[in-house]
This record gives structure tokens, C-alpha cells and sequence, in this order.
């Protein structure tokens, strides 16, 4: 049976590890450049119509 260690006082291999192991797996995707296609018009930067003057 292994030794109790606590977290705090586990390696920084040890931790990185252990949280590995409690985060979910995304088979590959990356979430951070996906797009949901129903959102992609929800927010844009550029001004609807550039060349009108605001009187």
C-alpha cells in the first residue's frame, strides 16, 4: 500500500499528474477554436456601414 502524501507536499511532477487525471478528455478537439455556427454572426467589430457620415 503507498504512503499518504499530501498534495501540497507531492512534486510538481506528482501534481501535474494527478490533475491530469481529474480533467476531462476532448478527443482531440480543441475548445478554444471552436465556433458554434448558430454564434457566428452574434458579435461582429467591424461597423455596419463605415462610409456614413453621422450628421
Amino acid at each position: 500500500m503507498e504512503k499518504f502524501v499530501p498534495f501540497d507536499k507531492m512534486s510538481k511532477k506528482e501534481q501535474k499528474k494527478l490533475n491530469d487525471s481529474k480533467r476531462r478528455d476532448w478527443n482531440g478537439l480543441n475548445p478554444v477554436t471552436r465556433v458554434a455556427p448558430e454564434n457566428k454572426k452574434a458579435y461582429k467589430r467591424k461597423p455596419k456601414h463605415p462610409n456614413k457620415i453621422e450628421e
